[in-house]
């Protein structure tokens, strides 16, 4: 397949600005093989079924966006902090009026940054203090660019999911963003488990797909981390014959990185730039929470292999059609696995 059989029309005041008054009271399409129901986020936990394991990225989002000065000159500069390395080592993102080399100084409030190399359109950059230190007293959330408003202190209460705990994220798991703690009590009373990985969302989850052929794509690296007891749960969800329902594309990956032909997973941390495209054999992940992506991007060709091409054309019509909201801030879908997405 090729990048334009992923494209769609899609009018531009669905592309959610803001979050729904409250988090479980946005909506959600289910996706059926043979129907769509539109429904309230929160029936989420009558569609779960007991025995059932729900896997959530727990990844937190830095205040990423710095904006500062190249010292002595004060001409402007913008950092997007895409991984911490160390303590106050990080690899970014950078705008400059002017093409920046190592040695430059870089000034962001109390705090400075000396470039020390560039790696492809990244530079490594290391500060004179703590680097998540700086980030939590200078930076700014980085909202997603189809966002139009500056991040404000509700962005920063509505950007982050009510479990985040690992901080290195530059962009939100968004498919959890749906969730607040009265729906995941209710999924928890409903027999449904509750396990966790971190992925460290990246810059390049923003870049677009420049390569018609998709085998020329690479995707980007992202740091990943599956804990044993996520494992264990996985486990023993096989031995009980219920589904493993991955929250969102992120945890999908992580999931599918770390799985076995058995159906299982290995606890495993490392880096993973796993691309999903129609094809694609899944190993672990039956279901499938997620928000409405982005025309001709990777996220786009992962759901259209994960439920079936024309099956996702469909949803994604009917959802233009109700009026549903896209993208980081906008609505939900819950997809089943569809056993051969090529045919179908």
């Amino acid at each position: 397949m090729r990048l334009s059989d992923f494209d769609f029309e899609l009018p531009a005041e669905l592309i959610a600005q803001a979050p729904s008054a409250e988090r479980s009271g946005s909506r959600l399409l289910q996706v059926r093989p043979d129907s769509l129901a539109d429904l309230p986020f929160r029936a989420l936990a009558g569609l779960l079924r007991p025995g059932d394991l729900l896997v959530m990225n727990d990844t937190r989002v830095l205040k990423a966006r710095l904006l500062g000065h190249k010292a002595p000159s004060g001409g402007r500069v913008e950092l997007l902090v895409e991984r911490i390395s160390d303590d106050r080592e990080a690899l970014a993102l950078l705008k400059a009026s002017k093409a920046t080399r190592p040695g430059a100084v870089l000034r962001f409030g109390e705090a400075s940054a000396t470039v020390t190399g560039r790696h492809g359109e990244f530079f490594s950059v290391r500060f004179d203090q703590p680097v998540l230190a700086v980030l939590e007293r200078e930076g700014r959330l980085p909202l997603p660019p189809y966002i139009t408003h500056a991040a404000g202190a509700h962005d920063e209460l509505r950007y982050q999911t009510v479990y985040a705990r690992s901080p290195g994220a530059v962009a939100a798991p968004t498919a959890g963003l749906h969730f607040d703690e009265a729906l995941l009590a209710g999924i928890r009373a409903a027999g449904v488990e509750i396990a966790y990985v971190t992925l460290h969302v990246g810059a390049g989850t923003f870049q677009p797909v420049r390569a018609e052929d998709l085998a020329q794509h690479r995707m980007h690296a992202e740091r990943y981390e599956l804990p044993a007891q996520t494992a264990a749960a996985v486990a023993r969800a096989r031995r009980a014959g219920a589904r493993v329902v991955a929250v969102g594309t992120t945890s999908l990956r992580t999931l599918e990185t770390a799985g076995r032909a058995d159906g299982g997973v290995d606890a495993s941390a490392g880096e993973t730039n796993l691309f999903i495209t129609p094809g694609y054999r899944f190993k672990v992940v039956d279901a499938l929470v997620t928000n409405f992506h982005l025309p001709r991007s990777t996220l786009m060709m992962l759901v259209s292999a994960f439920a079936g091409v024309r099956r996702i054309r469909r949803a994604y019509a009917h959802a233009v059609a109700q009026r549903y909201r896209f993208f980081s801030y906008g609505d939900a879908m819950l997809l089943e696995r569809c056993a051969n997405a090529l045919a179908e």
